[in-house]
């Protein structure tokens, strides 16, 4: 079984938003979250999705649900205070749903919709090939590390990928490392890639498409905007 855990937990503060949660936002008539949904809803290897949300949308999120015919979505839950703690309680749901020790779960960001059918194929196969999947881009621009005394260390920029989303892994994996991080008193892991590897498992990789960005701030919306005009054409002309 192949499980979707999106988490839209956030308030999206860094949106300057006031009326709506960034997730919420409309854009063609259709909430950004629901781009999102969209893309695992229509795989036709996603079996089902769980939303970890914010406690106070989520009869606004059923509502969109019925209305854009989201069908495998099992189970809606709130949020927690932290990225991570939404995340806990998305899997903490997946799990009640799981059948195998094989089952697969992609944590994936619900202000994340420009990812591929392809990136989540790869995700799954990458899981099936060495037990975890970590969706990145190239580096584009050099990184500098700081390290202690203020030196600085410089990586390779061949050698450097940005970590984004889907991120994936075997259900009874992740759910392990999360318990242990809460009987630990962990809950500030920036992302499940930094906390799986942190406990010790290895982590593979993929590249995904350079336009999986995460709308953060004004500026992503209006690129989102942008790209999902350039699909609208694309479908309607032909444009490559």
């Amino acid at each position: 079984m192949n499980i979707a855990v999106i988490f839209a937990g956030g308030s999206g503060a860094r949106m300057h938003t006031k009326s709506k949660p960034k997730q919420f936002l409309d854009l063609n008539g259709k909430p950004i979250i629901i781009y999102t949904l969209e893309l695992f809803d229509d795989h036709p290897l996603i079996d089902g999705i769980v939303v970890a949300c914010i406690e106070g949308w989520i009869p606004f999120l059923k509502k969109q649900l019925r209305k854009f015919e989201i069908t495998k979505v099992m189970k809606i839950v709130p949020g927690g205070t932290t990225g991570q703690d939404s995340i806990y309680n998305g899997l903490e749901a997946a799990c009640e749903f799981s059948k195998s020790k094989d089952d697969i779960v992609l944590i994936h960001d619900g202000v994340r919709p420009l990812i591929t059918d392809q990136t989540i194929t790869d995700n799954i196969n990458k899981v099936k090939e060495c037990g975890s999947c970590i969706t990145c881009v190239p580096a584009t621009e050099t990184f500098i590390v700081k390290k202690k005394d203020d030196y600085l260390e410089i990586p390779k920029r061949s050698d450097s990928l940005i970590a984004r989303a889907p991120q994936s892994f075997y259900l009874q994996d992740i759910w392990k490392a999360h318990r242990q991080a809460r009987e630990e008193g962990h809950h500030d892991f920036i992302d499940s890639c930094t906390m799986m590897s942190s406990y010790g498992y290895k982590l593979g990789t993929i590249l995904g498409p350079m336009e999986n960005i995460k709308i953060t701030t004004p500026t992503d919306y209006f690129i989102l905007r942008a790209m999902i005009k350039v699909h609208e054409d694309q479908q309607i002309f032909g444009i490559l």
